[in-house]
């Protein structure tokens, strides 16, 4: 696990960093480091491409990477999927190493934004195209919610806000439905706060409640570390702290956190009909409708994997064979799921 100590350390690194490439830029009046890939040149032959993913054997990651090597086989790309788990410094030693290997292009999901100005140096400096999936980062300091537009390295991914919307839009709809008092009801916002995609999709979601749910409803946020158990943990020292409160409506930034919500709250004793849960991802969510027993997870929004990672090859691929510009960013569709449209919508639930 990447430390708080660690953390603060490379962040000190990387900000250092960051300086110097700040510097660099405006005394040049070159574009900031892997913020575009102006300089990288078109390939003639066979395009070689290296995937850095966290959490690679997390079954959103394990299909996008599947989706990724469809394309690439589909498009005659050599491609290779790293698993960086949760190391940082993973990164940039994978990223070195893909670089040293030929790779033409680099596509990377990182475990911290912090080695981000770190990463797109290294792309830079070797002129080779850099793209992220899912997760934002900045080419001139450790923190993309606070980077300028202009420095963010193009991204495919879904749109944060969309997604948390679709999330407080269903919420609200299910809390109408309980027929609750608000008085006596919280909503519960868990996710890992210095995850830039993750607060924008919780905002979303905040708003989206409150603008369709018809009443004022306190809110609980809740730092997490974005896993199941971190985030049960959590939750349920919350759950203690407000005994007053008789039903919980659970978002968050994955599926992950609103499941370990909805099982800290069936531990604590609460029922399925006290719970709402809608998550985001749909490939956990689906566990608790496969065994059709009342759930307190509600609904969950439908995030493929696969369409990520497809989408991410053929952009590297069409910036690299055909010299198209990066979008800044491009997102791939998605699906409000329940435990009686998930089998039809395609959810995969390993």
């Amino acid at each position: 696990m990447f430390t708080e100590h660690n953390r603060r350390s490379m962040a000190v690194a990387v900000l250092g960093l960051a300086s110097v490439l700040a510097l660099t830029s405006c005394s040049s009046g070159q574009q900031a480091a892997g913020s575009g890939g102006g300089d990288v040149a078109k390939v003639d032959g066979k395009i070689s491409l290296t995937y850095l993913q966290k959490q690679g054997d997390q079954e959103y990651f394990v299909g996008e990477a599947a989706g990724a090597k469809a394309k690439a086989d589909e498009l005659g790309i050599d491609l290779k999927v790293v698993n960086l788990g949760t190391d940082a410094n993973k990164t940039i030693s994978e990223a070195q190493s893909a670089i040293s290997q030929k790779s033409n292009g680099l596509i990377v999901v990182v475990p911290d934004p912090a080695v981000g100005p770190q990463v797109a140096q290294i792309a830079k400096d070797a002129k080779v195209a850099l793209l992220t999936s899912d997760d934002q980062i900045c080419t001139t300091g450790p923190d993309p919610s606070s980077c300028p537009a202009d420095a963010l390295v193009p991204r495919i991914g879904f749109s944060g806000a969309q997604m948390g919307g679709e999330v407080g839009k269903r919420a609200a709809a299910e809390f109408k439905k309980a027929g609750w008092n608000p008085a006596e009801t919280r909503t519960l916002s868990a996710w890992k706060q210095d995850v830039t995609v993750c607060t924008d999709r919780v905002k979303a979601s905040k708003e989206a409640f409150a603008a369709n749910s018809g009443a004022k409803v306190q809110n609980i946020d809740v730092p997490t570390d974005n896993s199941p158990t971190g985030a049960q943990d959590k939750i349920a020292a919350t759950i203690t702290a407000n005994p007053s409160v008789k039903h919980w409506v659970v978002w968050g930034c994955n599926d992950e956190n609103v499941q370990g919500g909805v099982t800290a709250l069936e531990n604590a004793g609460f029922k399925a009909d006290d719970v709402i849960g809608v998550g985001l991802g749909a490939y956990l969510a689906c566990k608790n409708w496969s065994s059709g027993k009342p759930s307190g997870m509600k609904a969950a929004l439908f995030i493929n994997g696969k369409d990520v990672g497809a989408l991410a090859v053929q952009t590297m691929y069409d910036k690299l064979k055909n010299g198209k510009a990066f979008p800044k960013e491009a997102f791939a569709p998605t699906t409000m799921v329940d435990a009686s449209t998930w089998k039809s919508a395609g959810v995969t639930c390993g």
